[in-house]
């Protein structure tokens, strides 16, 4: 029989969601016996299989999004310099190279071949957060910390540590000696090692079932037809080219050079171009990556945002961008915060193409990769190593059509998520004292962007803080068709003899017990004209707690009783008829 013959629907159907679900069993194997709170905890992983020339089969449900544009790239790397001949059963790889990876190099890659009757047909993947993985690596991504990939910690490049399935033993022993919390890491090997051979008998099992033919023909199969399915979703968009720019924060001490972010979208037919020529030029600091995300990113949630993401995702996807780009930077280029801009990235895209789809296009979110609170050092009581770490969400923006959802993390993290209170204190010797909105923090429109949060902790023991949640001060997540934009992020400390919290971004300080950090996440961007928000959503938000009564009539025009905390009809049509009538008249004052 022929493929095409063998390849009924129903076969399809079923081999359209067994491969996944090879990817989501890795995920749930390696979330369960995984030693590092990002990965059981947080999730900051993905989990895949590629075929043998490094195309995208399937990635897990929720895995890392900005994972997915650099996986491939590993693969490829690996066929280049070992060939298709130089894999054999057994064989366990592990890679976190920047000349490659193109991230920094907690973010490891273990990987190994799966066989079927002796022939190479593909590669099980995990690549997960190590809590440590040397050199400054422990919980910061603080640009102007490091400047070249020697600080930032190991380098593994595409370094065979199982061999036909002997462990390599000199070479696990140099990993293990030169990481500071051994026993996460190696534990974390070991976990990702475990999910990537279950995938290989899976992948085994599928080809034994149903023959080489028809899973490799399935596999076109689904490319094809996911191809098809963005193409039509771009058709539908009006031709044109799209502009948009923002910028980060300036990565320089005197924080007046800001990074500009410029991009074109090209719609043309079926085919959409991304054009990120005009950003900002590889920096001196480790804001650099060498990654594709933000434009796959950004072209997946436009086209298929709840379908399973494969190779035929991005095939008709056109990216332009030069090397020595902030995002195609060239090693040795530090890269400890390489995903610092791709949120905005992302946003500035949608921005770009908000003329031609007003129906559907956001306001900015929260533009980072959240507030990442991370403690870590040596319990006198127990003489063992501590590391805790946690990020946490923000405020996605505004929509044509709804409120943004609150204290989500960034469009580029999946399903990632903050840890729970009980496992930061049940795991380092902190307390958990607030996790809150933040009030006011969602940008005011007719619908309102999503708040951000307030997480506060003390200190117990003596150890090291180090706070991430920047990336957007300057420009915080703005608003569309009329409406504000979001409060930016702000760090705060609190040193033992101090009263209050006072603005600060530790890295890596050493703090005595009694110490106290806040992060305060950005909210998003609003939707539209505030003065146009339903009078019952402003109340609402007031008696939630979400937006004080003084910004009610600020910024939303509504006259809230205090007493009743109702909406006083009469006075809030007259406050929003005098500031449109304000409005107009500044805006027609030369």
């Amino acid at each position: 029989m022929t493929t095409k013959a063998q390849l009924d629907p129903v076969t399809l159907e079923v081999l359209r969601n067994a491969l996944p679900a090879i990817a989501a069993d890795m995920a749930t194997d390696l979330q369960r016996t995984s030693y590092n709170m990002m990965i059981y905890e947080v999730q900051d992983y993905c989990c895949a299989l590629l075929d043998a020339d490094g195309r995208l089969i399937c990635q897990n449900i929720g895995g890392v999004s900005h994972f997915v544009a650099d996986l491939g790239v590993v693969i490829k790397d690996a066929v280049a310099r070992y060939g298709k001949d130089g894999f054999r059963p057994g064989d366990v790889l592990i890679m976190n190279h920047q000349r490659v990876a193109g991230q920094h190099l907690n973010n490891v890659c273990v990987y190994t071949p799966c066989f079927f009757d002796g022939v190479l047909e593909g590669f099980a993947i995990v690549r997960a957060h190590w809590a440590d993985i040397g050199g400054m690596s422990t919980g910061t991504s603080a640009p102007g910390l490091v400047s070249d990939p020697w600080m930032e910690g190991l380098q593994l490049d595409q370094i065979k540590i199982y061999d036909a399935g002997v462990a390599d033993e000199k070479v696990l022993r140099i990993i293990r000696d030169n990481i500071r919390f051994q026993e996460a890491s190696m534990g974390d090997l070991r976990s990702q090692i475990a999910a990537c051979n279950m995938a290989t008998r899976r992948f085994d099992e599928l080809f034994a079932r149903y023959g080489r033919e028809v899973i490799l023909g399935a596999i076109e199969h689904i490319f094809d037809e996911t191809e098809r399915r963005c193409r039509r979703r771009v058709a539908a968009i009006p031709d044109g080219i799209y502009e948009a720019d923002s910028f980060l924060d300036a990565d320089t001490p005197d924080k007046t050079n800001v990074i500009p972010i410029r991009v074109k979208v090209i719609v043309k037919g079926e085919i959409m171009t991304i054009d990120l020529t005009g950003c900002s030029m590889q920096r001196k600091s480790g804001i650099n990556g060498r990654t594709l995300a933000g434009a796959y990113i950004a072209y997946k949630g436009l086209t298929g945002p709840l379908d399973n993401v494969n190779e035929g995702s991005f095939r008709a996807l056109e990216v332009e961008i030069q090397e020595g780009n902030f995002m195609m930077a060239r090693y040795p280029a530090p890269m400890a915060a390489w995903s610092r801009g791709l949120p905005t990235v992302v946003d500035t895209i949608l921005k770009a193409l908000a003329p031609a789809l007003p129906d559907r296009i956001p306001a900015a979110h929260m533009g980072n990769l959240g507030g990442s609170l991370t403690f870590y050092g040596v319990d006198p009581m127990t003489n063992k190593p501590y590391v805790l770490q946690t990020i946490e969400g923000g405020g996605w923006g505004g929509r044509p059509y709804e409120d943004g959802v609150s204290t989500c993390v960034s469009v580029c993290q999946g399903d990632v998520r903050n840890s729970p209170v009980e496992t930061i204190e049940l795991k380092a010797p902190v307390i958990v004292e607030r996790r809150a909105l933040r009030e006011n923090s969602g940008g005011a429109g007719e619908f309102r962007g999503g708040l951000g949060i307030e997480t506060r902790m003390t200190n117990l023991r003596e150890g090291k803080w180090s706070l991430s949640n920047a990336g957007r001060r300057q420009c915080p997540p703005w608003g569309i068709a009329g409406g504000q934009a979001g409060q930016a992020s702000v760090n705060y400390m609190r040193k033992p003899d101090e009263h209050d919290l006072k603005p600060f971004d530790p890295v890596r300080m050493q703090s005595e017990p009694g110490s106290s950090v806040m992060v305060a996440t950005a909210g998003g961007g609003g939707w539209g004209d505030p003065l146009d928000r339903a009078i019952e959503a402003v109340q609402r938000d007031v008696a939630d707690e979400l937006v004080t009564i003084e910004s009610a009539a600020k910024l939303y025009g509504a006259v809230i009783d205090p007493a009743s905390g109702r909406v006083d009809i009469g006075a809030t049509t007259k406050l929003r008829h005098d500031m449109r009538l304000a409005r107009a008249t500044s805006e027609a004052t030369p």
